[in-house]
């Protein structure tokens, strides 16, 4: 088993001593590092990036060919991690415990140490893992302007003004698919220079926003529906990325029932779960967003739209456009028409 202690404060820092043991070459671009490696001891790549307001993003996609044990030792300086695992599963626990608790696939964690206790985090070896870890060094995150921690419950506000350090927390989520949706996202980012630098840090709020919002739901005792299995949610989700991806087909809740081997009171149940919402708002939301963007788009007449995304009332889609987003689709369309014509000009 490798033995790999970070100690660095920085995220940059354990990246270059997470180098000394897995070997291969760092490179940086845009305040974004990735080290990649492909040797005997592991094969793939981790890659971070750091805000100036406490919080840095590191993610890790990689197969490693041994036992690897991450020791994490910050000396006074204990940053939040909130961790979600895309693929594979870890282990992890404090030094002061015998136990480890395990986080698999698609599960999410919220872990702070304290001063002078180790944090241990176990990866099996042969196991192609995906981890998403946003970092959070408490005191820096503390100086930022509408941090907004008021919004936060009890439990969690305790942990972020610890600037002491004198607590550790660890608190281990169930499922959440929607969340690899939106990791997923952040991996397969193509853009470049400071656009990809901000749209990073959009989508790094946007993940602790769920990662809070989880732990809200378990203090608060709304658990995931004990009715439904992991392989059912995938399931589910799967066939809304089939709406997702072609909303004009003709969806409905019994058709989705039979293609899918799932009962109409699971679907529900599920699409409610991941989506909040039932199955018939979620083609319609779908369908709306779609409509938007066509018109944003495209130089199809809005009756043209209504029938390529799937509706074959006009009337009715006007009714609900003006419901979703407050104007009619020809006052969104005009809209549309005057903002290409200013930047024409």
């Amino acid at each position: 088993m490798i033995n790999v202690i970070l100690s660095a404060e920085t995220t940059e820092g354990a990246v270059k001593q997470m180098q000394s043991y897995f070997g291969g070459e760092i490179s940086e671009r845009w305040g974004e590092y990735t080290l990649a490696f492909d040797n005997d001891t592991a094969k793939g790549c981790v890659r971070c990036i750091s805000f100036d307001w406490g919080v840095s993003l590191l993610e890790i996609d990689a197969i490693f060919f041994e036992d690897v044990l991450f020791v994490s030792d910050n000396g006074s300086s204990n940053p939040i991690h909130f961790t979600y695992c895309s693929q594979g599963c870890y282990r992890t626990r404090f030094e002061n415990e015998t136990q480890f608790q395990t986080v698999e696939q698609f599960h999410s964690s919220i872990i702070v140490s304290k001063t002078g206790l180790k944090l241990y985090s176990f990866l099996p070896k042969d196991i192609h893992i995906i981890l998403n870890n946003i970092r959070i060094v408490r005191k820096e995150f503390l100086k930022k302007r509408n941090n907004q921690l008021s919004e936060l419950n009890e439990n969690l506000y305790r942990v972020f003004v610890d600037d002491k350090d004198e607590k550790e927390f660890a608190y281990y989520g169930p499922i959440h698919l929607k969340m690899e949706d939106y990791v997923k996202t952040l991996r397969d980012l193509k853009t470049e220079g400071m656009t990809r630098v901000l749209h990073i840090e959009g989508e790094v709020y946007h993940l602790l926003s769920m990662h809070i919002a989880r732990h809200d739901k378990y203090q608060n005792n709304d658990v995931i529906p004990s009715t439904l299995l992991k392989d059912e949610l995938k399931i589910i989700r799967r066939h809304a990325k089939k709406i997702l991806d072609d909303p004009s087909l003709n969806y409905n809740l019994d058709q989705i029932s039979k293609d899918s081997g799932l009962s109409q009171a699971k679907l529900q149940e599920g699409f409610k779960f991941l989506y909040a919402r039932t199955v018939t708002e979620y083609i319609r939301h779908v369908r709306l967003e779609a409509a938007r963007d066509l018109m944003n788009t495209t130089d199809l007449n809005i009756s043209q739209i209504v029938y390529t995304i799937g509706f074959t009332s006009r009337s009715y889609f006007s009714k609900i456009f003006k419901e979703k987003y407050e104007m009619t689709p020809h006052e969104f369309r005009k809209q549309v028409v005057m903002v290409n014509v200013e930047e024409t000009e």
